[in-house]
């Protein structure tokens, strides 16, 4: 059985090749099986986002949110997740939350 981080390099080929259902469905595995695999929830709300599948993106990157909570760049994400949802009140407040920890000092680099 391959590992998580086989699969996830697997889906990001076929991202890259412009499958993304092809890639959803493999990450959406990685999720079923590891949770809280931080990199499979940024790349689905990415993936979700082209498809237009919203709500799906926002929830992802909602969840990348949750579980690197003191990394400014998982806000960033989701500003930009959000704007392009058409969200924008909501992207201006991750936006504003990002700032915030990046003038504190605050966030961790991966």
């Amino acid at each position: 059985m391959p590992t998580v981080t086989e699969m996830y390099d697997a889906a990001i080929r076929l991202r890259d090749a412009g499958d993304l259902e092809a890639a959803a469905a493999q990450l959406k595995e990685i999720e079923a099986q590891a949770p809280t695999h931080v990199l499979t929830h940024s790349a689905l709300a990415v993936i979700m986002q082209k498809l237009k599948r919203f709500d799906e993106a926002i929830a992802h990157a909602l969840k990348v949110t949750e579980l690197e909570p003191h990394d400014p760049f998982s806000f960033t994400q989701l500003s930009v997740i959000c704007m392009r949802c058409g969200k924008i009140p909501e992207a201006e407040d991750a936006m504003a939350r990002a700032r915030t920890m990046q003038a504190a000092g605050g966030g961790h680099k991966h």
